[in-house]
């Protein structure tokens, strides 16, 4: 039989996907794209320009670090510009340009490349550069008008700003704004606050990729939405408390997708679950009992750091294998 073709021994898995970082990543800036459009209605073009720094900023430390450590680009799977859009969507529409230059530089260098890159960082590196940035909190805290168009150059100091829904939930109080306001965005926040609809149709547009699993997301809004229907503070129904906690801030944003991160969430169904009950709990609890009015990021960085025990707890047992206790007791 003549030996006309070639054959390549490889280990499993041989089924070939199509699916590769820079496809996923992709995806994920489809998704956030709705957001992002939104965004420049409520506050201007500041706001594009603002996003577009954060993501120029991430590509180019991204480059450079590699280039200096004499290591392969990466540039190219687009990990950087999910990583810069995510950092513009976690600061208010007035922040100045350089504040997303630096926290690029410290989500980029010190939470993921120091790590070894895409993959080995344990914690996102967006929401780690949110909290790097409170550092400025005068600048991180100032939440401008929506529909105040904002400079596209020069100082935002004199621009009108106005509180958050947050401000007033952690007051014990709802906010003077209908739940479909709301939903659509139209309040103070951070640009990825603007729009807690299109965000859920990000997220379900990502699912139906196949790009995340609801596990998290549903688990994490799951959990905050019965807590705070149970325990409603300030005399409001339980029905209208749990809506305004769930569409105010960035739960939803968080929990579509920073806590479904691949490098930094649970591989394991069970862990996922965990993972997403666990957001949901620290997030209810910072905002009930906590100084600053939003749990979201520091929750999420948390349970970052408890992947690895989560993992652990909900391994699966592997088909045939024997407990070391119970082959012990066969072999007596």
């Amino acid at each position: 039989m003549p030996m006309d073709k070639q054959f390549v021994v490889s280990s499993s898995p041989h089924g070939g996907i199509a699916e590769d970082t820079r496809s996923l990543m992709l995806d994920v800036i489809i998704a956030l794209t709705p957001a992002l459009i939104l965004a420049v209605f409520f506050f201007g073009p500041r706001a594009l320009a603002l996003t577009l720094v954060s993501v120029a900023s991430c590509i180019a430390f991204e480059f450079l670090y590699r280039k200096l450590m004499k290591k392969s680009v990466s540039i190219g799977d687009l990990s950087a510009v999910v990583t810069g859009m995510l950092l513009a969507f976690n600061v208010p529409a007035s922040a100045p340009y350089w504040i997303v230059v630096v926290g690029a530089g410290f989500a980029i260098i010190i939470v993921k490349q120091l790590y070894g890159g895409l993959g080995k960082n344990f914690m996102n590196p967006a929401l780690a550069a949110r909290v790097f940035l409170l550092s400025w909190p005068g600048i991180m805290t100032t939440w401008p008008k929506v529909f105040e168009m904002l400079p596209l150059t020069g100082s935002t100091a004199d621009v009108v700003t106005a509180a958050t829904p947050l401000a007033s939930i952690k007051a014990g109080t709802l906010p003077d704004l209908t739940v479909m306001e709301l939903m659509l965005g139209q309040h103070g926040g951070c640009l990825g606050e603007t729009s807690a609809l299109v965000l859920l149709l990000g997220g379900l547009y990502l699912v139906l990729r196949r790009v995340i699993s609801p596990r998290i997301p549903l688990c994490y809004i799951g959990t905050v939405a019965l807590l705070t229907f149970i325990f409603p503070r300030g005399g409001v129904s339980n029905l209208n408390w749990m809506l305004y906690n769930v569409f105010s801030g960035g739960l939803i944003l968080g929990a579509v997708f920073m806590a479904t991160d691949y490098a930094t969430s649970p591989v394991t169904k069970g862990g996922q679950i965990a993972f997403g009950i666990g957001c949901g709990l620290l997030t209810v609890f910072i905002r009930y009992f906590g100084a600053y009015p939003e749990g979201v990021t520091f929750s999420i960085l948390i349970m970052n750091a408890c992947v690895w025990i989560l993992d652990k707890a909900f391994r699966p047992r592997r088909y045939g294998a024997v407990s070391l206790k119970k082959a012990g007791a066969k072999d007596e």
